[in-house]
């Protein structure tokens, strides 16, 4: 166990902060934001050149090293180093909150095998203001980031995340937007979508209506920018869905319940059990013996 203490205590470490910045309009920049980055010892950056241009906009003359996916481990490494020896290093991606589907979380991740602070500061992000302009319940929801490229995985996605009856979110780029819809038709069968296209930027635009009447709308259109998908979220699973599993092997049955709805082994195996009408002790032994 513990327990960091950001603004209560010094630390023998450097800290690693978790600066977000704006996704298109440069005005959502923070005061704090700049104020961070101009004091960092470093500025890790996913793409050094969108940031030189940020950097250039706020008069921050901070230094900047590249730390991307594929130079994430080498560069991780001297990071870490950089933070072991005291230096304080503000990490940022091209646009919005870093570590939200980016080498980001793998960076937090080594600080905190280290005892390295790690302090996250408020801002920019994509999804949640396509959230709460979908007008789709927020009580609940569950983010994804981007779906798989392929048609089998983006189904064998969908039909996983249909049992689920809290909002959905998706990243997408533009030119696999038509076929991601298209597959998301069968799995979410009526549910209303709300498409979030270059927020904050000069062209934002939301597409909002049912699946078919969007994807039905995107047929023969080139789409361009950042893209947000919003889905409503399903009600109670109808009788015909309730054997959703019948496709699934027994640990993909368990390994739903433990990777998207969030239950812990013990719990997923016993709902797997009564699930399928068998015992526990064969749902265990089946899931044991996959490793």
């Amino acid at each position: 166990m513990w327990i960091q203490q950001s603004y209560r205590k010094e630390t023998e470490t450097g800290v690693l902060y978790l600066v977000p910045t704006p996704i298109g309009n440069l005005e959502d920049m923070t005061f704090r934001a700049v104020k961070q980055l101009q004091e960092a010892d470093l500025i890790a950056a996913e793409d050094t050149r969108m940031t030189k241009k940020l950097c250039s906009h706020f008069e921050i003359h901070t230094p900047l090293v590249s730390y991307h996916e594929h130079n994430k481990l080498q560069s991780g490494v001297q990071l870490i180093k950089e933070l072991s020896a005291g230096k304080t290093v503000a990490l940022v991606s091209d646009a919005g909150m870093p570590a939200i589907s980016d080498p980001g979380q793998e960076l937090v991740q080594a600080c905190l095998d280290e005892n390295i602070f790690v302090v996250p500061l408020p801002g920019a992000n994509a999804a949640l203001p396509a959230l709460v302009a979908s007008g789709f319940d927020t009580r609940q929801f569950y983010f994804h980031g981007f779906p798989p490229r392929t048609k089998k995985d983006k189904t064998a996605l969908f039909n996983r995340l249909k049992t689920i009856q809290a909002t959905l979110l998706f990243y997408e780029s533009p030119h696999r937007l038509k076929d991601t819809v298209a597959a998301m038709k069968e799995p979410f069968g009526g549910r209303r979508i709300c498409i979030g296209r270059e927020m904050t930027k000069t062209f934002e635009e939301w597409i909002r209506g049912s699946m078919d009447e969007v994807a039905a709308w995107l047929e023969g259109r080139t789409v361009k920018g950042e893209i947000c998908i919003v889905v409503e979220g399903g009600g109670e699973i109808e009788e015909e869905d309730k054997r959703w599993w019948t496709d699934l092997a027994v640990e993909e049955h368990v390994r739903h319940y433990v990777e998207i709805r969030g239950l812990s082994k013990k719990e997923a195996i016993k709902k797997t059990a009564r699930e399928r009408g068998v015992p526990k002790r064969d749902v265990y032994n089946a899931v044991h013996a996959g490793k």
